[in-house]
């Protein structure tokens, strides 16, 4: 008798994924064997920025070890909690960019809409960790304000999609979005920044690459990865899916201490990026946002991570070291010399 077939597996649907995501820092310490070690890495109090981490993210830590990469960057710590001089809570100055609902218009013919408030994981160095989400949300009405003011601003050719993250609104969302760009003559490029085909690869579903394939508009997509340990074959899966769909991929960093602040950790990234096609682009010095101070690698030592790179990678595969100055015309490129340094802010 020959045995039934058994039904193929379905792949696990991102809404899923998402509510599953681990919420309590016990819970993502037992995981990873590291509960004796509780009173040493956690807050003794709440630091008033939930943990919020997909398992699949997880997985990536490295188990029993307390100074892991990736656990880093979302395990609340105490260090959070006092008041650093020159930390704000609008550290690249949003709020005063703020041109309608949901919003921000900072550079020449380029409009950030903050599409949702919500983000499958809760980077502890965000610099939006203390953005007014809910009265500043661009989705809002059906996006009725974002779009009056997008249609009035003939000199904007280039919308950005942010957050939070924008994927983590659903696909019929996007296309709603998308279409009334594209009814937009003088709007020709879409940009979408998000971290979840690096955190929550899942979210690039067959719908979302889809939507992607058949829009109208020149399509780039930045992800932001810290370390060559967050790539693993699904992310690599991920981003396959988004070239196929035509799709322009790079990546935006952010220069932490004890996670990436070395020529090895951010060659080895930018090496994995590339096996991906995905163009190393950013590489942010931290924005001083209240509560990430313990973050901060200082400019010099920056400075030289940078000229590392430049001596042992190709050109193109040197992210370009920038500061977010809040009022500049632009990113700032951070480079060396007194005088670039007073410029860039930074004493």
């Amino acid at each position: 008798m020959i045995p039934a077939k058994r039904p193929a597996a379905q792949p696990v649907r991102w809404q899923q994924s998402w509510r599953e995501a681990v919420t309590d820092a016990g819970e993502l310490l037992d995981l990873l064997g590291l509960a004796a070690h509780a009173d040493s890495l956690l807050a003794a109090a709440d630091t008033g920025f939930a943990l919020r981490v997909p398992r699949g993210f997880v997985a990536r830590m490295r188990h029993g070890d307390p100074r892991d990469p990736l656990l880093l960057q979302v395990l609340p710590q105490a260090a959070e909690l006092g008041a650093t001089p020159g930390y704000t809570h609008d550290a690249v100055g949003d709020l005063a960019a703020r041109a309608a609902n949901g919003v921000l218009h900072k550079y020449h013919g380029r409009a950030l809409l903050i599409a949702t408030g919500s983000c499958a994981i809760n980077c502890r160095y965000c610099f939006r960790r203390h953005f007014p989400y809910a009265q500043q949300t661009a989705a809002a009405n059906h996006w009725d304000e974002a779009l009056a003011w997008l249609r009035s601003d003939t000199s904007i050719s280039e919308v950005i999609l942010s957050g939070g993250d924008p994927l983590a609104l659903a696909t019929p969302k996007l296309v709603e979005l998308s279409q009334a760009l594209a009814a937009m003559p003088h709007v020709r490029r879409l940009r979408i920044h998000s971290r979840l085909p690096i955190v929550l690869p899942e979210r690039i579903d067959r719908e979302f690459t889809a939507w992607l394939a058949q829009l109208p508009l020149q399509r780039v997509l930045v992800v932001h990865a810290n370390h060559a340990n967050e790539i693993d074959a699904s992310v690599e899966q991920a981003c396959a899916a988004l070239r196929a769909a035509g799709v322009t991929l790079l990546n935006q960093s952010v220069l932490l201490r004890g996670i990436n602040d070395s020529v090895a950790a951010l060659g080895a990234l930018s090496e994995r990026l590339f096996e991906c096609g995905v163009l190393p682009y950013y590489l942010h010095l931290l924005d001083r946002v209240h509560g990430a101070a313990h973050f901060e690698v200082e400019r010099a030592q920056a400075l030289a991570i940078v000229d590392g790179l430049r001596a042992t990678l190709p050109g193109y595969l040197v992210p370009r070291l920038v500061r977010e100055v809040a009022g500049a015309p632009c990113k700032t490129p951070v480079e060396h010399g007194a005088a670039m340094a007073q410029r860039d802010g930074i004493e």
